[in-house]
């Protein structure tokens, strides 16, 4: 049910952080992995570390907001590896300013990287999965999908356009055999995250308090939840957002 082997995947972002954690958990699903990031020497990094694991994965350059890069990367996945099954729609940037600091530049790199990016990427493979039957695509939302966050008001906007975004790429490709869901990680320790906690002072000690589980969350708390979504376990699961957060969600105060 959860066996991956024979299916191709591409995880934007997949360089690093919470990409590369979902890229391990498909790898170890038996799947193909494609990386798609802009850094070559991170994404040849991590293509070695998923062979390690036994892995068939290549990487493949692509700016996530430019149609004509995401066109070339979709029609290169389909030369290298013949198909394409699963769409990890992960790449994102964080500016971390008050909105009446925040520059039209800024608001506008950041909705086309977190958001324009995941239209753009799903579109893009929608003819494959069609042809081929059906397909997963699974986008990365965030805690800010919930809630407010003052210092993170773009990608606050970004990220709860994604779970409405998920919810109509669900609705109309239902009928296509296309499951379209998303994940909301809470927080998981990673270089962004790490950068955060210096930027806001106490940001550490508060996500200790409201975290059930009383942690931070690590990359391979995101595996589970990516090769289910994934999998043919998911098959009637579209349009959801799954919380991993370690119960962060689900607590008052």
């Amino acid at each position: 049910m959860f066996d991956l082997a024979s299916r191709v995947a591409i995880v934007t972002g997949g360089d690093g952080g919470i990409g590369l954690g979902m890229a391990r958990g498909l790898a170890r699903a038996g799947a193909r992995v494609v990386v798609a990031a802009r850094n070559a020497d991170k994404s040849k990094a991590a293509v070695r570390e998923l062979e390690a694991l036994g892995a068939e994965a290549h990487a493949l350059g692509v700016d996530v907001a430019d149609e004509a890069s995401v066109g070339r990367l979709i029609a290169a996945t389909l030369d290298r590896c013949g198909r394409l099954d699963i769409l990890v729609n992960n790449a994102g940037i964080n500016v971390r300013k008050p909105v009446h600091d925040l520059t039209l530049e800024e608001w506008r790199r950041v909705l086309d990287t977190n958001l324009t990016s995941a239209f753009l990427c799903s579109r893009a493979a929608y003819p494959a999965f069609k042809r081929a039957g059906g397909g997963k695509v699974i986008n990365i939302g965030s805690m800010t999908s919930l809630f407010g966050a003052a210092f993170a008001p773009a990608y606050g906007a970004s990220k709860g356009g994604i779970v409405q975004l998920t919810k109509s790429m669900a609705v109309a490709w239902a009928r296509d055999n296309i499951q379209v869901n998303a994940i909301l990680p809470g927080w998981i320790d990673t270089d962004l995250t790490r950068d955060a906690r210096a930027q806001v002072p106490g940001l550490n000690e508060a996500v200790l308090r409201r975290t059930p589980a009383g942690r931070w969350g690590t990359l391979d708390d995101m595996a589970g939840t990516a090769v289910f979504l994934a999998s043919a376990a998911s098959d009637f699961v579209t349009g959801t957002a799954i919380p991993v957060d370690g119960g962060f969600a689900t607590q008052m105060l």
